[in-house]
């Protein structure tokens, strides 16, 4: 989009810069001519006059008079009925003349050079052209540094459209003046906030469906067990057959919630957890020190976990959000292996989370700072999408873990990492 923009610009102005230049330096060497040859024929009246003077006292015709009119290295003809008086030498093939009409049907003739008139014309010729090159110069700076101020909000608003799309449904509150690219910015943010809460929405409804499928399976399995004892041989078959069905049933419900943990976790990949935790950290260091306090991140070297960059930057950005505005002093994120999972822990030392809040912290609605109550229970939701979930261990302080899966063997080999790391 840069270099498309740039290359408008500068046809622009190179067509603007010869569609002038090149009507102006024609006029100015019509310009110089023109006055060369005024000059000439001004000079040639002064001298006819003085003549006619001459031949109107009776006297006869004396050119030494006339003389210093003649420019320098100039040639002056005068022709009457006395004859041709000459003086000076002729400029040759190539000269300026001027041809003036004085009385007894004589005439004058002066002759300059035209080398002068050239060399005043390559002068100007040479002066239009450095005013276009100095003007297309200008525009081409002028295009580089408007192109480069286009391209930065586009490129920015893509960005926030692809991190929308891979499940970044933070709000961005940076506009950048151009209000057609402000408006698209609204409309972002606007999508983002529905995507938010139809993603909560969608993860709620599955849970929900999920625990009161599995509660009536459960009971249906209690109650088939107790009819597969029942003293009559053919209620006791029936009964062992439906209490198969049901099995099988609980069975295909597990086979379709897990294909739906892999749909939503198809962006899951093996990513370093030092890398993508510094660079979520740097997000976040200038807004805590705003406040005076401080963020400090500790990961092992080489620790591997299975997620969503976008969904993780997200749900680790509102446990950050959360810190930054109900929390207290250091803020410190850490990640450590434990029992076949990965432990992402952001904790600070605040006062905690009320004993009331404790237990329905992530419902939506439910905030102890007069917030939309919204964010931890977006940030389970995505954490769960990919796997994993989101508790909160501690109430005081208030301490946030996220339990993350371990990458596959299969994902880990032949991964090129983004940021130059290879696994341990």
């Amino acid at each position: 989009m840069r270099s498309r923009i740039l290359r408008a610009i500068l046809l622009a102005v190179a067509v603007t810069g010869f569609a002038l230049g090149i009507p102006l330096g024609y006029t100015a060497l019509r310009l110089v001519e023109d006055g060369a040859r005024t000059d000439l024929a001004a000079r040639a009246q002064r001298i006819a006059a003085s003549i006619d003077d001459q031949i109107a006292s009776g006297r006869p015709i004396d050119l030494g008079p006339v003389e210093v009119g003649v420019p320098e290295g100039g040639h002056l003809v005068v022709t009457s009925a006395g004859g041709v008086r000459e003086f000076g030498r002729t400029p040759g093939i190539d000269a300026l003349s001027v041809e003036v009409p004085i009385a007894q049907q004589g005439t004058v003739r002066l002759e300059v050079s035209s080398a002068p008139m050239h060399t005043a014309q390559y002068q100007v010729a040479a002066l239009v052209v450095l005013l276009v090159v100095l003007s297309v110069s200008t525009g081409t700076v002028v295009a580089t540094v408007t192109a480069r101020k286009l391209a930065k909000p586009l490129r920015h608003v893509a960005a926030r459209a692809a991190r929308l799309g891979a499940g970044d449904f933070r709000r961005d509150d940076r506009r950048h003046g151009v209000p057609e690219l402000d408006l698209v910015a609204d409309a972002l943010d606007k999508s983002a906030g529905a995507l938010a809460q139809l993603v909560q929405r969608e993860r709620e409804l599955v849970g929900d469906v999920s625990h009161q499928l599995r509660s009536r399976l459960t009971a249906l399995q209690l109650r088939l067990e107790a009819l597969s004892l029942h003293p009559e041989p053919d209620t006791a078959a029936e009964a062992r057959a439906a209490l198969e069905q049901a099995e099988r049933l609980a069975e295909v419900l597990n086979e379709m919630l897990a294909a739906a943990r892999a749909a939503r976790a198809v962006g899951a990949e093996p990513l370093d957890l030092g890398a993508e935790l510094s660079a979520i950290a740097e997000e976040w260091r200038e807004p805590l020190r705003r406040a005076g306090r401080a963020l400090r991140v500790k990961v092992p070297e080489g620790l591997l976990a299975r997620a969503t960059p976008a969904r993780l930057r997200e749900a680790i950005g509102v446990l950050l959000d959360n810190a930054l505005r109900h929390g207290e002093g250091q803020v410190v994120v850490s990640a450590r292996r434990d029992d076949g999972t990965v432990v992402v822990e952001v904790a600070d030392s605040g006062a905690g989370v009320p004993d009331e809040l404790a237990h329905h912290i992530f419902e939506r609605g439910v905030s102890g700072g007069g917030s939309t109550g919204v964010g931890l229970a977006l940030a389970r939701a995505l954490v769960d999408a990919d796997g994993g979930r989101l508790e909160l261990s501690t109430a005081r302080p208030a301490t946030f873990a996220l339990f993350l899966p371990v990458p596959r063997a299969e994902d880990v080999v032949g991964v090129t990492w983004r940021t130059d790391l290879t696994p341990r």
